[in-house]
Protein backbone atom coordinates (compact mmCIF):
# COMPACT_ATOMS: atom_id res chain seq x y z
CA UNK A 1 0.00 0.00 0.00
CA UNK A 2 1.16 3.53 -0.80
CA UNK A 3 0.09 6.82 0.78
CA UNK A 4 -2.97 8.16 -1.01
CA UNK A 5 -1.49 11.67 -0.95
CA UNK A 6 2.27 11.46 -1.45
CA UNK A 7 2.63 7.82 -2.69
CA UNK A 8 5.18 6.90 0.00
CA UNK A 9 5.16 3.12 0.69
CA UNK A 10 3.38 2.40 3.99
CA UNK A 11 4.62 -0.03 6.60
CA UNK A 12 3.79 1.50 10.00
CA UNK A 13 0.53 0.19 11.47
CA UNK A 14 -1.34 2.82 13.47
CA UNK A 15 -4.02 0.41 14.73
CA UNK A 16 -5.45 -2.93 13.63
CA UNK A 17 -9.15 -3.45 14.43
CA UNK A 18 -9.35 -6.85 12.77
CA UNK A 19 -12.07 -7.01 10.15
CA UNK A 20 -15.64 -5.79 9.91
CA UNK A 21 -18.39 -5.22 7.38
CA UNK A 22 -18.92 -1.62 6.21
CA UNK A 23 -20.39 0.27 9.16
CA UNK A 24 -23.42 1.61 7.30
CA UNK A 25 -24.26 -1.63 5.47
CA UNK A 26 -27.38 -2.27 7.56
CA UNK A 27 -29.20 -5.54 6.99
CA UNK A 28 -32.83 -5.83 5.92
CA UNK A 29 -35.43 -8.60 5.95
CA UNK A 30 -34.16 -9.56 2.51
CA UNK A 31 -30.50 -9.77 3.52
CA UNK A 32 -30.54 -10.83 7.17
CA UNK A 33 -30.07 -14.51 6.29
CA UNK A 34 -27.39 -13.86 3.68
CA UNK A 35 -23.64 -13.88 4.36
CA UNK A 36 -21.90 -10.55 4.85
CA UNK A 37 -18.62 -9.36 3.40
CA UNK A 38 -16.04 -8.47 6.04
CA UNK A 39 -12.98 -6.39 5.20
CA UNK A 40 -9.72 -5.65 7.06
CA UNK A 41 -9.83 -2.50 9.19
CA UNK A 42 -6.15 -1.65 9.56
CA UNK A 43 -4.76 1.89 9.59
CA UNK A 44 -1.26 2.94 8.51
CA UNK A 45 0.64 6.15 9.14
CA UNK A 46 2.79 7.76 6.45
CA UNK A 47 6.39 8.50 7.44
CA UNK A 48 6.55 11.37 4.97
CA UNK A 49 3.32 13.41 5.29
CA UNK A 50 1.91 11.86 8.51
CA UNK A 51 -1.42 11.02 6.87
CA UNK A 52 -3.17 8.20 8.76
CA UNK A 53 -5.17 6.03 6.37
CA UNK A 54 -6.92 2.76 5.69
CA UNK A 55 -6.55 0.81 2.49
CA UNK A 56 -9.45 1.04 0.04
CA UNK A 57 -10.61 -2.51 0.55
CA UNK A 58 -14.09 -1.92 -0.87
CA UNK A 59 -15.07 0.21 -3.83
CA UNK A 60 -16.07 3.79 -3.00
CA UNK A 61 -19.39 3.46 -4.84
CA UNK A 62 -20.37 0.36 -2.88
CA UNK A 63 -19.90 2.14 0.45
CA UNK A 64 -22.12 5.04 -0.63
CA UNK A 65 -24.83 3.04 -2.38
CA UNK A 66 -28.49 4.01 -3.02
CA UNK A 67 -29.34 2.17 0.22
CA UNK A 68 -27.12 4.47 2.33
CA UNK A 69 -28.89 5.08 5.66
CA UNK A 70 -27.16 8.12 7.19
CA UNK A 71 -29.44 11.18 7.10
CA UNK A 72 -27.94 14.27 8.76
CA UNK A 73 -31.24 15.91 9.70
CA UNK A 74 -32.10 13.41 12.44
CA UNK A 75 -29.72 15.10 14.90
CA UNK A 76 -31.05 18.34 16.33
CA UNK A 77 -27.60 19.35 17.57
CA UNK A 78 -26.10 18.83 14.11
CA UNK A 79 -28.82 20.97 12.54
CA UNK A 80 -28.10 23.72 15.07
CA UNK A 81 -24.39 23.43 14.26
CA UNK A 82 -25.13 23.81 10.54
CA UNK A 83 -27.36 26.83 11.07
CA UNK A 84 -24.74 28.59 13.20
CA UNK A 85 -22.11 27.91 10.56
CA UNK A 86 -24.23 29.37 7.76
CA UNK A 87 -24.90 32.52 9.78
CA UNK A 88 -21.15 32.88 10.46
CA UNK A 89 -20.06 32.21 6.88
CA UNK A 90 -22.60 34.60 5.34
CA UNK A 91 -21.47 37.38 7.66
CA UNK A 92 -17.71 36.70 7.39
CA UNK A 93 -17.71 36.37 3.58
CA UNK A 94 -20.46 38.86 2.75
CA UNK A 95 -22.50 36.34 0.76
CA UNK A 96 -25.68 37.47 -0.98
CA UNK A 97 -28.00 36.88 -3.92
CA UNK A 98 -25.17 37.22 -6.45
CA UNK A 99 -23.03 34.61 -4.70
CA UNK A 100 -22.87 30.87 -5.35
CA UNK A 101 -22.46 28.25 -2.62
CA UNK A 102 -21.60 24.61 -3.32
CA UNK A 103 -21.73 21.91 -0.67
CA UNK A 104 -19.95 18.65 -1.40
CA UNK A 105 -21.61 15.65 0.28
CA UNK A 106 -24.70 17.74 0.99
CA UNK A 107 -26.66 14.72 2.26
CA UNK A 108 -30.35 15.53 2.82
CA UNK A 109 -30.03 19.31 2.58
CA UNK A 110 -29.45 19.65 6.32
CA UNK A 111 -27.16 22.69 5.79
CA UNK A 112 -28.06 24.19 2.42
CA UNK A 113 -31.63 24.70 3.60
CA UNK A 114 -30.28 27.55 5.74
CA UNK A 115 -28.38 29.00 2.76
CA UNK A 116 -31.48 28.83 0.55
CA UNK A 117 -33.57 30.47 3.27
CA UNK A 118 -31.34 33.55 2.85
CA UNK A 119 -32.01 33.60 -0.92
CA UNK A 120 -28.38 32.74 -1.66
CA UNK A 121 -28.01 30.50 -4.75
CA UNK A 122 -26.70 27.07 -3.78
CA UNK A 123 -26.08 23.63 -5.22
CA UNK A 124 -25.57 20.35 -3.41
CA UNK A 125 -23.37 17.54 -4.72
CA UNK A 126 -24.41 14.22 -3.18
CA UNK A 127 -23.77 10.66 -4.47
CA UNK A 128 -26.43 8.78 -2.46
CA UNK A 129 -29.85 8.84 -4.12
CA UNK A 130 -31.99 8.56 -0.98
CA UNK A 131 -30.52 11.61 0.71
CA UNK A 132 -30.39 13.57 -2.56
CA UNK A 133 -34.12 12.94 -3.04
CA UNK A 134 -34.91 14.38 0.40
CA UNK A 135 -32.77 17.44 -0.34
CA UNK A 136 -34.67 18.08 -3.57
CA UNK A 137 -37.93 17.84 -1.68
CA UNK A 138 -36.63 20.73 0.42
CA UNK A 139 -36.08 22.74 -2.75
CA UNK A 140 -32.29 22.27 -2.83
CA UNK A 141 -30.79 21.78 -6.28
CA UNK A 142 -28.74 18.59 -5.96
CA UNK A 143 -26.35 16.92 -8.38
CA UNK A 144 -26.21 13.17 -7.79
CA UNK A 145 -22.56 12.23 -8.30
CA UNK A 146 -19.16 11.84 -6.67
CA UNK A 147 -17.16 15.07 -6.72
CA UNK A 148 -13.74 15.36 -8.31
CA UNK A 149 -11.75 17.19 -10.96
CA UNK A 150 -13.98 16.12 -13.88
CA UNK A 151 -17.20 17.12 -12.13
CA UNK A 152 -15.66 20.48 -11.17
CA UNK A 153 -14.55 21.21 -14.74
CA UNK A 154 -17.98 20.38 -16.13
CA UNK A 155 -19.71 22.47 -13.48
CA UNK A 156 -17.54 25.54 -14.10
CA UNK A 157 -18.01 25.24 -17.86
CA UNK A 158 -21.79 25.07 -17.47
CA UNK A 159 -22.20 27.53 -14.61
CA UNK A 160 -19.50 29.52 -12.82
CA UNK A 161 -17.00 29.21 -10.00
CA UNK A 162 -18.21 29.23 -6.38
CA UNK A 163 -17.77 31.93 -3.78
CA UNK A 164 -18.00 29.30 -1.03
CA UNK A 165 -17.38 25.57 -1.21
CA UNK A 166 -18.43 23.61 1.87
CA UNK A 167 -16.86 20.22 2.62
CA UNK A 168 -18.16 19.06 6.00
CA UNK A 169 -16.85 15.66 7.10
CA UNK A 170 -16.26 14.51 3.54
CA UNK A 171 -12.49 14.82 3.07
CA UNK A 172 -12.03 11.65 5.12
CA UNK A 173 -14.46 9.79 2.82
CA UNK A 174 -12.41 10.33 -0.35
CA UNK A 175 -10.12 7.57 -1.67
CA UNK A 176 -8.47 9.80 -4.33
CA UNK A 177 -7.72 12.83 -2.18
CA UNK A 178 -5.63 14.60 -4.82
CA UNK A 179 -8.41 14.44 -7.40
CA UNK A 180 -10.91 15.73 -4.84
CA UNK A 181 -8.82 18.70 -3.70
CA UNK A 182 -7.89 19.55 -7.29
CA UNK A 183 -11.61 19.63 -8.05
CA UNK A 184 -12.24 22.09 -5.21
CA UNK A 185 -9.45 24.34 -6.50
CA UNK A 186 -10.98 24.24 -9.99
CA UNK A 187 -14.49 25.09 -8.78
CA UNK A 188 -13.40 27.94 -6.50
CA UNK A 189 -13.67 31.59 -7.52
CA UNK A 190 -10.42 33.63 -7.42
CA UNK A 191 -11.38 35.26 -4.11
CA UNK A 192 -13.59 32.40 -2.96
CA UNK A 193 -13.34 30.34 0.21
CA UNK A 194 -13.41 26.63 0.97
CA UNK A 195 -14.41 25.50 4.45
CA UNK A 196 -13.46 21.98 5.46
CA UNK A 197 -14.54 20.27 8.67
CA UNK A 198 -13.00 17.01 9.83
CA UNK A 199 -12.45 15.15 13.13
CA UNK A 200 -9.03 16.14 14.44
CA UNK A 201 -6.57 13.24 14.60
CA UNK A 202 -5.03 14.81 17.70
CA UNK A 203 -8.37 14.46 19.51
CA UNK A 204 -8.86 10.91 18.21
CA UNK A 205 -5.57 9.90 19.81
CA UNK A 206 -5.99 11.95 23.00
CA UNK A 207 -9.51 10.65 23.71
CA UNK A 208 -9.02 7.10 22.42
CA UNK A 209 -11.70 7.52 19.76
CA UNK A 210 -10.83 4.36 17.83
CA UNK A 211 -14.53 3.76 17.16
CA UNK A 212 -14.48 6.63 14.66
CA UNK A 213 -12.40 4.36 12.44
CA UNK A 214 -14.40 2.58 9.76
CA UNK A 215 -14.18 1.84 6.06
CA UNK A 216 -15.98 4.99 4.93
CA UNK A 217 -13.20 7.03 6.57
CA UNK A 218 -10.24 6.50 4.30
CA UNK A 219 -8.08 9.17 5.98
CA UNK A 220 -7.52 10.83 9.39
CA UNK A 221 -6.05 14.31 9.50
CA UNK A 222 -3.96 16.78 11.40
CA UNK A 223 -3.81 20.43 10.35
CA UNK A 224 -0.19 20.09 9.28
CA UNK A 225 -1.08 17.24 6.90
CA UNK A 226 -4.12 18.96 5.40
CA UNK A 227 -2.01 22.07 4.84
CA UNK A 228 0.41 19.97 2.78
CA UNK A 229 -2.41 18.46 0.73
CA UNK A 230 -4.04 21.82 0.02
CA UNK A 231 -0.69 23.47 -0.78
CA UNK A 232 0.00 20.81 -3.42
CA UNK A 233 -3.04 22.13 -5.25
CA UNK A 234 -2.42 25.85 -4.90
CA UNK A 235 -4.57 26.38 -1.82
CA UNK A 236 -3.70 27.81 1.59
CA UNK A 237 -5.39 27.82 4.99
CA UNK A 238 -6.07 31.33 6.32
CA UNK A 239 -8.23 30.58 9.37
CA UNK A 240 -8.87 27.62 11.69
CA UNK A 241 -11.61 26.98 14.23
CA UNK A 242 -11.53 24.29 16.90
CA UNK A 243 -14.95 22.68 17.25
CA UNK A 244 -16.53 20.30 19.74
CA UNK A 245 -18.35 18.27 17.09
CA UNK A 246 -17.50 14.58 16.64
CA UNK A 247 -15.38 14.58 19.76
CA UNK A 248 -13.18 17.45 18.57
CA UNK A 249 -12.97 18.74 15.00
CA UNK A 250 -11.25 21.44 12.99
CA UNK A 251 -12.91 23.81 10.55
CA UNK A 252 -10.43 25.19 8.03
CA UNK A 253 -11.04 28.29 5.91
CA UNK A 254 -8.92 28.08 2.76
CA UNK A 255 -8.48 29.96 -0.50
CA UNK A 256 -6.25 30.18 -3.56
CA UNK A 257 -2.64 31.07 -2.77
CA UNK A 258 -2.99 34.41 -4.53
CA UNK A 259 -6.22 35.51 -2.82
CA UNK A 260 -6.45 38.52 -0.54
CA UNK A 261 -7.56 36.60 2.55
CA UNK A 262 -5.29 37.39 5.48
CA UNK A 263 -4.10 34.52 7.69
CA UNK A 264 -5.31 34.72 11.29
CA UNK A 265 -3.22 33.78 14.36
CA UNK A 266 -5.42 30.72 14.90
CA UNK A 267 -3.55 28.81 12.19
CA UNK A 268 -0.21 29.06 13.97
CA UNK A 269 -1.89 28.38 17.33
CA UNK A 270 -3.32 25.03 16.21
CA UNK A 271 -0.07 24.04 14.52
CA UNK A 272 1.69 24.78 17.83
CA UNK A 273 -0.82 22.56 19.67
CA UNK A 274 -0.05 19.71 17.29
CA UNK A 275 3.66 20.26 17.66
CA UNK A 276 3.46 20.18 21.47
CA UNK A 277 1.43 16.97 21.26
CA UNK A 278 4.27 15.44 19.25
CA UNK A 279 2.35 14.91 16.01
CA UNK A 280 5.45 15.59 13.91
CA UNK A 281 7.30 12.68 15.57
CA UNK A 282 7.01 9.03 14.51
CA UNK A 283 6.53 7.93 18.14
CA UNK A 284 3.16 9.73 18.26
CA UNK A 285 1.74 7.18 15.82
CA UNK A 286 2.69 4.09 17.85
CA UNK A 287 1.09 2.61 20.96
CA UNK A 288 -2.53 3.36 20.06
CA UNK A 289 -3.37 -0.35 19.73
CA UNK A 290 -3.08 -1.02 23.48
CA UNK A 291 -5.47 1.81 24.32
CA UNK A 292 -8.05 0.58 21.82
CA UNK A 293 -7.83 -2.95 23.20
CA UNK A 294 -8.37 -1.66 26.75
CA UNK A 295 -11.66 -0.02 25.78
CA UNK A 296 -12.77 -3.08 23.84
CA UNK A 297 -12.10 -5.39 26.80
CA UNK A 298 -13.71 -3.03 29.33
CA UNK A 299 -16.88 -2.72 27.26
CA UNK A 300 -17.18 -6.46 26.82
CA UNK A 301 -16.54 -7.06 30.53
CA UNK A 302 -19.25 -4.58 31.51
CA UNK A 303 -21.83 -6.22 29.24
CA UNK A 304 -20.94 -9.72 30.45
CA UNK A 305 -21.19 -8.68 34.11
CA UNK A 306 -24.62 -7.15 33.60
CA UNK A 307 -25.83 -10.22 31.73
CA UNK A 308 -24.66 -12.51 34.53
CA UNK A 309 -26.35 -10.26 37.10
CA UNK A 310 -29.64 -10.42 35.19
CA UNK A 311 -29.67 -6.71 34.29
CA UNK A 312 -30.90 -5.43 30.94
CA UNK A 313 -28.57 -3.28 28.85
CA UNK A 314 -29.80 -1.80 25.58
CA UNK A 315 -28.10 0.51 23.10
CA UNK A 316 -28.99 3.92 21.77
CA UNK A 317 -27.84 5.30 18.44
CA UNK A 318 -27.24 3.03 15.43
CA UNK A 319 -24.18 5.05 14.47
CA UNK A 320 -21.24 3.89 12.39
CA UNK A 321 -18.90 4.42 15.36
CA UNK A 322 -21.06 2.12 17.43
CA UNK A 323 -20.75 -0.61 14.82
CA UNK A 324 -16.97 -0.36 14.94
CA UNK A 325 -16.99 -0.79 18.72
CA UNK A 326 -19.53 -3.62 18.80
CA UNK A 327 -17.86 -5.63 16.04
CA UNK A 328 -14.36 -5.17 17.44
CA UNK A 329 -15.59 -6.29 20.88
CA UNK A 330 -17.58 -9.19 19.42
CA UNK A 331 -20.87 -8.02 20.94
CA UNK A 332 -23.99 -9.85 19.78
CA UNK A 333 -27.73 -9.72 20.66
CA UNK A 334 -27.26 -11.92 23.72
CA UNK A 335 -25.39 -9.05 25.39
CA UNK A 336 -27.16 -6.13 23.70
CA UNK A 337 -30.61 -7.25 22.52
CA UNK A 338 -31.38 -4.12 20.49
CA UNK A 339 -30.31 -0.60 19.65
CA UNK A 340 -32.75 2.31 19.54
CA UNK A 341 -32.45 4.94 16.81
CA UNK A 342 -34.52 8.00 15.96
CA UNK A 343 -34.18 7.54 12.21
CA UNK A 344 -36.99 5.57 10.55
CA UNK A 345 -34.48 4.73 7.80
CA UNK A 346 -32.63 2.52 10.29
CA UNK A 347 -35.54 1.14 12.32
CA UNK A 348 -36.58 -2.36 11.27
CA UNK A 349 -33.05 -3.19 10.12
CA UNK A 350 -30.12 -4.95 11.76
CA UNK A 351 -26.65 -3.65 12.53
CA UNK A 352 -23.97 -4.99 10.17
CA UNK A 353 -21.81 -7.70 11.69
CA UNK A 354 -23.38 -7.90 15.13
CA UNK A 355 -26.89 -8.32 13.63
CA UNK A 356 -28.45 -6.48 16.54
CA UNK A 357 -31.95 -5.21 15.63
CA UNK A 358 -32.64 -1.47 15.38
CA UNK A 359 -35.93 -0.41 16.97
CA UNK A 360 -37.93 2.69 17.84
CA UNK A 361 -37.60 4.52 21.16
CA UNK A 362 -40.91 3.13 22.44
CA UNK A 363 -39.05 -0.07 23.38
CA UNK A 364 -37.19 1.78 26.13
CA UNK A 365 -40.45 2.81 27.79
CA UNK A 366 -41.82 -0.71 27.40
CA UNK A 367 -38.77 -2.64 28.66
CA UNK A 368 -37.46 -0.19 31.29
CA UNK A 369 -33.79 -1.25 30.94
CA UNK A 370 -31.25 -0.97 33.74
CA UNK A 371 -28.65 0.64 31.46
CA UNK A 372 -28.61 2.43 28.12
CA UNK A 373 -25.28 2.24 26.28
CA UNK A 374 -24.95 5.46 24.27
CA UNK A 375 -23.01 4.51 21.16
CA UNK A 376 -22.72 8.00 19.52
CA UNK A 377 -21.00 9.43 22.59
CA UNK A 378 -20.50 12.74 20.78
CA UNK A 379 -24.30 13.27 21.06
CA UNK A 380 -24.39 12.28 24.74
CA UNK A 381 -25.97 15.46 26.08
CA UNK A 382 -28.66 15.49 23.39
CA UNK A 383 -29.52 11.84 24.09
CA UNK A 384 -29.48 12.26 27.89
CA UNK A 385 -32.01 15.05 27.58
CA UNK A 386 -34.15 13.04 25.20
CA UNK A 387 -34.18 9.96 27.48
CA UNK A 388 -34.33 11.76 30.83
CA UNK A 389 -37.62 10.01 31.63
CA UNK A 390 -35.70 6.72 32.06
CA UNK A 391 -34.26 8.06 35.32
CA UNK A 392 -37.73 7.49 36.80
CA UNK A 393 -37.09 3.76 37.15
CA UNK A 394 -33.40 4.13 38.02
CA UNK A 395 -31.95 3.61 34.57
CA UNK A 396 -28.30 4.60 34.22
CA UNK A 397 -26.42 5.62 31.09
CA UNK A 398 -23.09 4.34 29.84
CA UNK A 399 -20.46 5.50 27.33
CA UNK A 400 -17.39 3.47 26.38
CA UNK A 401 -15.12 6.19 24.96
CA UNK A 402 -12.52 7.20 26.13
CA UNK A 403 -13.21 4.65 28.88
CA UNK A 404 -16.28 3.05 30.45
CA UNK A 405 -18.28 5.73 32.25
CA UNK A 406 -21.61 5.26 34.07
CA UNK A 407 -23.78 8.24 34.94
Amino acid sequence: MKCRFCATPLSNVFVDLGSAPPSNAFLTMQTIDAPESWFPLKLFSCDNCRLVQVDEVQAHGELFSPDYVYYSSFSSSWLAHAERYVESAVERLGLGRESLVIEIASNDGYLLQYVAARDIPCVGIEPTSGTAKIARQKGIETMECFFGRDVANAFVNDRKTADLIIANNVLAHVPDINDFVAGMATALAPEGTITIEFPHLMELVASNQFDTIYHEHFSYFSLQTVQKILAAHGLRVWHVEQLRTHGGSLRLWASHDHSGHVQTPDVAAVLALESRAGMQDASYYTGFQVRADTVKNSCLTFLLEQRLAGRLVVGYGAAAKGNTLLNYAGVRPDLLPYVVDASPHKQGRWLPGSRIPVVAETRIREDRPDYVLILPWNLRDEILSQLSYAREWGCQFVTAIPSISIF
